[in-house]
C-alpha cells in the first residue's frame, strides 16, 4: 500500500486542478451511516425493519403526501444527526493540500450532508447533484422557492414521527427537503442546476490542465459520482484515484485504493509529507 501511497502523492503534487468525487462512504469516517443495503439501513433504523419499510420507501416524497410528520421522521432524525456531526480530517487534508499545491478545484457529490461546506470548503465550489437537507421546498410544490433549513427536529423514536413539521412560508402546506429522491417528480433543481452551471464553466477553463479526480466512498448501486469518474477519466487529461474498501476496481493509468477515505488520505498525507 504504501508504493501505492507514493504513486497517488506524485499525481497530487503534478496536478493543477482537483477534482473531488464523492458518495456516502466519505462520511463513514466521520460516523455517519452509508446505508449499505436493507440491513445496513435496518441497523440504523430498527423501526423500519419492523414496518417493512427500506431506504427506497423511507426517501420517497410519497411519505410526504402520506404522513408529513412519519416523513421528518426520517428526514429530520438526518438534519439532526448531520448537524450534530464533524467532517472528519481527510477533509481537511485535501484542503491543505489545495492549498499547498496552489489548485483549482471543484467538488461533485451525491451527498446531501453539507459536509463540505461545513468543513471549510467554498460553496460556489460544490455541485450537489442530489441537493441538499440543509435547504427546503414546499411539497407541491407551490412555487420555484428554495430556503435555508432552520427548523428545529424532536424525533419520536418508538414511531418514528417528527413533533412538529416545518411548512411552506408562501401556502403554509407542507415543506419537504430540497432532495432528489426516488420516484420524485416535484423536486425543484435550481439550486442544484445553477450548482452544474458553475462546473460547466469551471471545466471550460480547466480542460487542458493536468487534473487529478480523488473519488472517495462512491458505489455502483446508484453510480452518479463513479459515472462522473469514468467520464473525467476519459478524457486523457485527469487521473482518477479511487478510493472505496469493498469496490475499488480500476483499470490503469488511474489508482485503485482499496480502504476507507480516512486511512486512504491519511497515507497519501504521509507519503506527500515525504517528498
Amino acid at each position: 500500500m504504501k508504493a501505492t501511497y507514493q504513486q497517488c502523492a506524485e499525481v497530487i503534487a503534478s496536478s493543477e486542478v482537483m477534482f473531488i468525487h464523492s458518495g456516502a462512504g466519505i462520511g463513514v469516517d466521520s460516523g455517519l451511516p452509508d446505508y449499505r443495503g436493507n440491513k445496513g439501513f435496518w441497523n440504523c433504523y430498527p423501526m423500519y425493519e419492523k414496518l417493512g419499510i427500506d431506504f427506497v420507501d423511507a426517501a420517497n416524497p410519497y411519505q410526504f403526501e402520506k404522513d408529513p410528520s412519519f416523513a421528518w421522521g426520517f428526514y429530520g432524525h438526518r438534519t439532526n444527526l448531520y448537524r450534530e456531526t464533524q467532517p472528519h480530517r481527510g477533509f481537511h487534508l485535501m484542503q491543505q493540500w489545495i492549498e499547498k499545491y496552489n489548485q483549482e478545484y471543484f467538488i461533485v457529490t451525491s451527498n446531501v450532508d453539507g459536509h463540505f461546506q461545513k468543513a471549510g470548503f467554498s460553496d460556489d465550489k460544490i455541485y450537489e447533484i442530489h441537493g441538499s437537507i440543509n435547504h427546503l421546498q414546499c411539497l407541491t410544490p407551490c412555487r420555484d422557492d428554495i430556503w435555508e433549513n432552520n427548523a428545529d427536529f424532536e424525533i419520536d423514536f418508538a414511531t418514528m414521527t417528527n413533533k412538529q413539521n416545518p411548512s411552506c412560508p408562501h401556502c403554509g402546506g407542507t415543506s419537504r427537503p430540497n432532495i432528489l429522491m426516488f420516484g420524485d417528480w416535484s423536486w425543484i433543481s435550481r439550486r442544484s442546476s445553477a450548482q452544474q452551471k458553475r462546473l460547466f464553466d469551471f471545466d471550460a477553463v480547466c480542460c487542458d490542465k493536468k487534473t487529478v479526480v480523488i473519488e472517495i466512498g462512491a458505489g455502483t448501486a446508484i453510480p452518479s459520482i463513479r459515472s462522473a469518474s469514468w467520464r473525467r477519466g476519459s478524457s486523457g487529461k485527469a487521473t482518477v484515484i479511487r478510493i472505496n474498501p469493498r469496490e475499488p476496481q480500476i483499470s490503469a493509468p488511474h489508482i485503485s485504493v482499496a480502504c476507507g477515505g480516512l486511512e486512504a488520505l491519511e497515507g497519501i498525507d504521509d507519503a506527500l509529507q515525504k517528498m
